[in-house]
């Protein structure tokens, strides 16, 4: 009998990861976004291994059901994603150019901004060959200096009124920081500040009353891990990723009535160019791929799970290894552990400089 019931969640999880593939349109081909891909599996496998072991069937099969319901519900979000209007910050490089083609193809019309306009029309061209069976928009190229808080409305407004609304912000351009609290320039505090955190709370500002007027919207702010922990000669990076955090919070409250979304989504390491253009105390190019960058997630594989967070509504998502998760926890329960081990960690890498 345990041997027949143990068929039957072996054929349910079979069925609900196809069904779990089948909302993805393109192929990755990238090794470590296949071996993300394959960890999961395995996770989920031993998840629903576990609930067996500990509750049985009656525990097991409901959680299968909700887990095959949130699939289904995901695919039908999905194909309402055709032809909503998504704005992308950052969208030259990294990050930005892989959430475009991932919004991209499931048919939205795609705003791309940046300060680079060469490169946005690189990654234009690009979305356009890579996705020639998509029936949607020719993304619309927004060169901008989103530092320019005075210049943003104009500019902004002009490109919402190409198609008339806007429906998911995703504010991903930022910048870094790598330098010593005591030997950083104020001024770079600022810059980094008002890259960060100010700029992006003046862009929702500006879209906020268009999505208001539609009653209904979605703002997506990539933040970081470091915006729920601090770690040692990050402080102008952490600061600002920790006041985006606040500002969020606060927004997804006030404005719940008004069926404006927020998500908060905080990475650990990215393997984008983000540590080579960090600005150091001195306010100079730091210039240097950290090896955690290096060894940082695909953009391609934090755009998927940024996608799966838009269709899933989430208020907030972490994309990180186990260690950084368990860091959090620690800070909320045990901060006493935790800012020692940070003096620890600060000492260290002082000592390796």
């Amino acid at each position: 009998m345990i041997t027949v019931r143990l068929k039957h969640i072996i054929v349910l999880i079979h069925i609900t990861t196809i069904f779990d593939r089948s909302l993805e349109n393109n192929q990755i081909s990238d090794s470590k976004v296949i071996m993300k891909r394959q960890e999961e599996t395995l996770a989920g496998w031993n998840i629903v291994w576990w609930l067996f072991k500990l509750f049985g069937l009656p525990i097991t099969i409901p959680w299968l059901v909700y887990h095959f319901y949130d699939i289904m519900q995901q695919k039908r979000r999905r194909s309402a994603l055709s032809k909503k209007v998504v704005m992308i910050t950052g969208a030259s490089s990294g990050l930005g150019e892989a959430l475009a083609h991932v919004f991209y193809s499931s048919g939205c019309r795609i705003i791309l901004v940046s300060r680079r306009k060469e490169e946005l029309e690189r990654v234009k061209n690009d979305l356009m060959d890579t996705h020639q069976t998509v029936l949607t928009y020719p993304p619309i190229v927004l060169p901008l200096d989103l530092t320019d808080i005075n210049n943003l409305k104009n500019e902004v407004s002009k490109a919402i009124m190409i198609h008339g609304r806007i429906d998911i912000l995703i504010n991903n351009a930022g910048i870094s920081y790598r330098g010593e609290v005591i030997d950083t320039n104020v001024d770079v505090d600022i810059k980094v500040m008002l890259s960060n955190y100010f700029s992006q709370v003046a862009l929702s500002k500006i879209v906020l009353p268009y999505m208001i007027q539609q009653q209904s919207g979605h703002i997506i702010g990539i933040s970081s891990i470091q915006g729920r922990i601090a770690i040692p000669f990050r402080s102008a990076y952490a600061a600002s990723k920790h006041a985006l955090q606040a500002w969020y919070d606060t927004a997804r409250a006030e404005l719940a009535d008004k069926n404006i979304k927020f998500t908060v989504v905080n990475p650990g390491y990215v393997k984008t160019s983000l540590s080579l253009n960090a600005l150091t105390g001195t306010g100079q190019v730091y210039g240097v791929m950290d090896k955690t960058t290096e060894n940082g997630y695909e953009p391609k594989y934090v755009a998927k799970c940024i996608l799966k967070s838009v269709l899933k509504q989430e208020k907030e998502i972490i994309i990180a290894p186990f260690s950084p998760k368990c860091a959090i926890i620690l800070r909320t329960l045990l901060p006493s552990l935790f800012f020692w081990i940070m003096q620890k960690r600060a000492k260290k890498l002082a000592h390796n400089k």
